[in-house]
């Protein structure tokens, strides 16, 4: 009997503590400009649309590949969980007018930053007048071997689909990793915008960092990563 409340007790303890504080010792929080490895980018702290964030703006040329503009979050290690954070993109002043202000999340990133797993976003797919430049507004990319040509090339409209976007407007984004299945969610959406489930590089821990694509100035706020 004495046993039996002891665990009922316990379990109501439990009960009892916010809900952050049980999440609290599994999730790491935050970006600051000191805790980020620029590759062909360059990092500011700023204040968007009301938000404290870190604007990030492509310093890479123009012919640079899908691997070549990151800024890697410094003590990050994830393999499986999700991946939370609030983020916008835009096209620079001077960019080139095919650019969409491509900007996403790279995850997986091995040491030598060459292999990687990432979701980006194109906003400026997001309300195009053409429905076929719409549902290029998510894209799943692997580096190396799996850029956005390819896998459209060889598995059309398999690697990226439609998401309404503005420009410059914050987004959220929340991605779900789990071996090699990955979804991407858009704005609290409760099914995912974007579903991969072979994602192509080998199972591996890696740091999480933050990607643009060419002519992109992107801001990022809010990073919470939850193996």
């Amino acid at each position: 009997m004495r046993r039996i409340i002891a665990c009922t007790f316990a379990l109501a303890c439990l009960l009892l503590v916010p809900r952050g504080a049980v999440f609290a010792q599994q999730t790491s929080s935050g970006l600051s400009v000191d805790k980020l490895t620029l590759q062909n980018v360059k990092a500011d702290p700023v204040t968007y649309r009301g938000h404290a964030a870190i604007r990030i703006t492509d310093k890479g040329p123009t012919d640079l590949g899908d691997a070549g503009r990151l800024a890697i979050v410094a003590g990050s290690s994830f393999q499986d969980g999700t991946i939370d954070v609030d983020l916008s993109g835009d096209t620079a002043p001077d960019a080139n007018v095919g650019f969409r202000g491509f900007v996403g999340v790279a995850f997986r990133v091995g040491a030598d930053r060459s292999h990687f797993e990432c979701f980006y976003l194109r906003p400026k797919n997001g309300r195009s007048e053409d429905q076929l430049q719409r549902n290029h507004s998510a894209q799943y990319i692997s580096l190396p071997g799996f850029g956005w040509e390819k896998l459209r090339n060889e598995t059309p409209g398999k690697y990226e689909s439609y998401v309404d976007l503005v420009p410059g407007e914050w987004t959220h984004v929340k991605i779900q990793v789990s071996g090699t299945h990955a979804r991407l969610y858009i704005n609290g959406s409760t099914q995912p915008v974007l579903i991969v489930n072979d994602l192509k590089q080998p199972v591996a821990k890696g740091s999480v960092a933050l990607w643009v694509g060419p002519g992109t100035i992107a801001h990022f706020a809010n990073l919470k990563v939850t193996p």
